[in-house]
């Protein structure tokens, strides 16, 4: 049976999640949101439905899925309440908002999943976090809505009370790479490569590593092992990154992402 499900907000996230739901038949796309643009775009490519407001899309569809900024959630989903009953899920992607918010906010009026993506979902690369912990939830919900996000990457279960530390390794995870990458960029400029080499460069290495670890058999401490020859070049800049801590500094900005999001969710 064909189900409905609604975006409210096709920002970046949500065009990535719908454009990973473009092949299925088995979802009815609906969307609704102030770019009339881009959903008109979306209507072309994937034969998504425009909906008036957000009421009404909540009206039609069996799943909403809440993709708008964090400051912004609370108004919407207390604006479709009325429109909410056991038989809807309502989803959000938004940072920082716990569940039993989400609850408080629709009265507790249907099952709430609450989901974490990253960035690279942008690219169907990404890595989401879903949390099915709320008792309401059907088993044909719990079976279909972690489908929903598979097509923009990975999907891990978790529960709520771990979306935290997700945050800090995973959500905050890509800028941790981009920040790595440009100071990797700004060392070849300085070792005399062109911005645009050292940059095709990085890219090409964090590509070709990354696909490397994925594909391999080897764990990353092995496969760091294999590049690091005795008395080498290698070992010669790890070591300086030990003596300055940097492994240590990277985990305590982890550990401070961590605090950060716990400090957002009360």
């Amino acid at each position: 049976m064909t189900k409905r499900i609604g975006f409210i907000g096709v920002g970046n996230m949500g065009t990535a999640i719908i454009r990973g739901l473009g092949t299925r038949n088995d979802l009815e796309l609906h969307g609704v949101d102030h770019n009339e643009t881009r959903l008109g775009e979306l209507g072309k490519e994937f034969g998504l439905s425009s909906q008036a407001s957000a009421q009404e899309l909540a009206q039609v569809c069996d799943i909403i899925v809440i993709s708008v900024k964090p400051q912004h959630a609370e108004s919407v989903v207390k604006r479709i309440t009325p429109e909410l009953n056991s038989s809807k899920c309502l989803i959000s992607i938004c940072a920082g908002i716990a569940q039993a918010q989400l609850k408080k906010w629709s009265d507790s009026l249907c099952p709430i999943v609450r989901v974490m993506p990253n960035t690279p979902a942008l690219v169907n690369k990404g890595v989401s976090a879903v949390c099915l912990e709320d008792s309401d939830l059907t088993e044909e919900m719990k079976k279909l809505i972690p489908s929903v996000f598979e097509g923009i990457g990975q999907v891990h279960i978790l529960p709520e009370k771990q979306f935290d530390a997700f945050t800090g390794v995973i959500g905050s995870g890509p800028a941790y790479v981009f920040y790595f990458m440009e100071a990797m960029v700004e060392a070849g400029v300085a070792l005399g490569l062109t911005r645009i080499q050292a940059t095709e460069m990085v890219k090409g290495l964090f590509t070709g590593s990354a696909t490397l670890a994925n594909e391999s058999s080897f764990s990353v401490t092995q496969l760091r092992e294999m590049v690091t020859s005795p008395a080498g070049t290698t070992i010669r800049a790890l070591m300086h990154f030990d003596r300055q801590s940097v492994r240590g500094d990277i985990m305590d900005g982890i550990f401070e992402s961590y605090k950060r999001s716990k400090e957002l969710g009360k």
